[in-house]
């Protein structure tokens, strides 16, 4: 059996998968799974077939984030072969998965954070400070509602702007109806306040499209935005950052004050701490030495 059929008939029995998980699969699939292994017999799969694979991915220049979804995905389908007797043994055994490179995970100073602020205009800085003050993804931060600010100092994130279909949709890894609970910081709110003071709202949401005030504000068009400031070369912008530098500014900024990289994964909505920690440990402050000396502290006492 080639690939592309056996994937054809596991994904019929993905019933649990919400619409939003069907698409990302089905990306994955049609994007980088099937153009590189459709034809290949099930049988002849093997740790070297899979890392050819990822070092495909690698010299194709696919973001690393993308890399590992699609091995995760490949792991998936070929442990259900495994499962079911078709190898003896499991084709990904010793198999390095791509690893998330914190050097990759480029954060602003807090100066360079400023300096980014007050290059933008009204719309990109009320999504940044979404992002770097309250974790918010940018699609996210996109949905932002007045309704949502649910005491002074917390943002209930209940939705996001789907990426793919451009509409509000429920949050990653959640289903309808479901939310996470954040901080919110007072200068945050603040910029919340001024803007709907200064713009008004549509159904409470702050942000909309600009040509179609009906509609989700576009994804693409703060992409847009973004680049439009980098390319003005008005502040220095760290070398490598991109949009979702504002959101690992958030981790920093709590991790490095000692929260709980615990609360932190839950604000961030991560699917499991394993994510968060295999990302922002490095910015975790203290080490075995100094963990030492508290310890020891605690047994003279």
């Amino acid at each position: 059996m080639r690939f592309e059929v056996y994937v054809a008939e596991w994904k019929e029995g993905q019933r649990h998968l919400s619409p939003s998980s069907v698409r990302h699969l089905e990306s994955l699939l049609q994007h980088h799974l099937l153009p590189a292994l459709a034809s290949r017999r099930m049988d002849s799969f093997d740790h070297k077939v899979v890392e050819g694979f990822i070092r495909s991915m690698e010299r194709n220049g696919v973001g690393l984030a993308t890399q590992s979804n699609a091995f995760d995905k490949l792991k998936t389908v070929l442990l259900d072969a495994h499962r079911l007797g078709l190898y003896e043994e499991s084709p990904i055994e010793g198999v390095k998965a791509p690893q998330y490179d914190p050097s990759r995970a480029v954060i602003p100073s807090p100066s360079e954070l400023r300096e980014i602020r007050s290059a933008s205009d009204d719309v990109f800085r009320l999504v940044a400070d979404m992002m770097s003050g309250c974790g918010l993804r940018n699609g996210e931060a996109l949905a932002v509602n007045v309704r949502n600010i649910v005491a002074d100092d917390v943002y209930r994130v209940r939705e996001q702007v789907n990426q793919t279909t451009g509409d509000y949709a429920p949050l990653k890894h959640r289903k309808k109806g479901q939310y996470r609970d954040v901080p919110l910081p007072a200068r945050v709110k603040a910029t919340i306040d001024s803007f709907v003071e200064k713009y008004g709202v549509v159904d409470e949401y702050l942000l909309r499209n600009p040509k179609d005030p009906s509609g989700a504000f576009s994804l693409h068009v703060l992409q847009n935005r973004w680049r439009r400031i980098k390319a003005d070369e008005k502040v220095v912008i760290p070398e490598g950052m991109t949009l979702y530098g504002f959101r690992h500014f958030f981790a920093s900024n709590c991790l490095s004050h000692g929260i709980p990289i615990t609360d932190v994964a839950e604000w961030m909505g991560h699917k499991s701490i394993e994510v968060t920690f295999k990302t922002y440990r490095h910015l975790m402050p203290g080490s075995i030495g100094t963990a030492a000396k508290i310890l020891d502290m605690g047994l003279a006492a």
